[in-house]
């Protein structure tokens, strides 16, 4: 059975992710050689109660096309990149790696985007100001 996901309650599962997070971040810049992995940014690592599993949020940014690629060379890469976080971390037990994609990013650019399709008196800063008195 895996353990429960971290939601900040653990400081030894956040030390933990905000390793793993920091170190996959370096070996996407320096070590991996797989072409299909490029741009990716990696955004939150929650790791289980029981350090058995994390989960690994990133971004990728490219087309389509290059968001699949990267999600199929993470996943295939997934047992070289536990190795080397192994080597690196120096945990009795190292996690299953799970990469996710994370749509946060998409998310804001589409929200932006239909900002920008405002009429201007719609965009004005909101004033608190013109609220009815409570």
């Amino acid at each position: 059975m895996r353990g429960r996901p971290n939601r900040g309650g653990g400081s030894r599962t956040a030390s933990v992710g905000e390793q793993i997070r920091r170190e996959l971040s370096q070996l996407f810049l320096e070590g991996l050689k797989d072409p299909r992995i490029a741009f990716v940014t990696v955004s939150t690592v929650n790791v289980t109660s029981d350090l058995s599993l994390a989960t690994i949020n990133y971004t990728v940014l490219g087309s389509e096309k290059e968001v699949r690629d990267t999600e199929i060379g993470l996943q295939q890469s997934a047992g070289w990149l536990r190795k080397e976080l192994s080597h690196r971390l120096k945990l009795r037990h190292m996690p299953q790696l799970r990469f996710y994609l994370d749509h946060n990013l998409e998310n804001s650019f589409y929200i932006q985007g239909l900002l920008t399709k405002l009429p201007d008196e719609d965009r004005k800063p909101f004033d608190p100001s013109e609220l009815p008195p409570s």
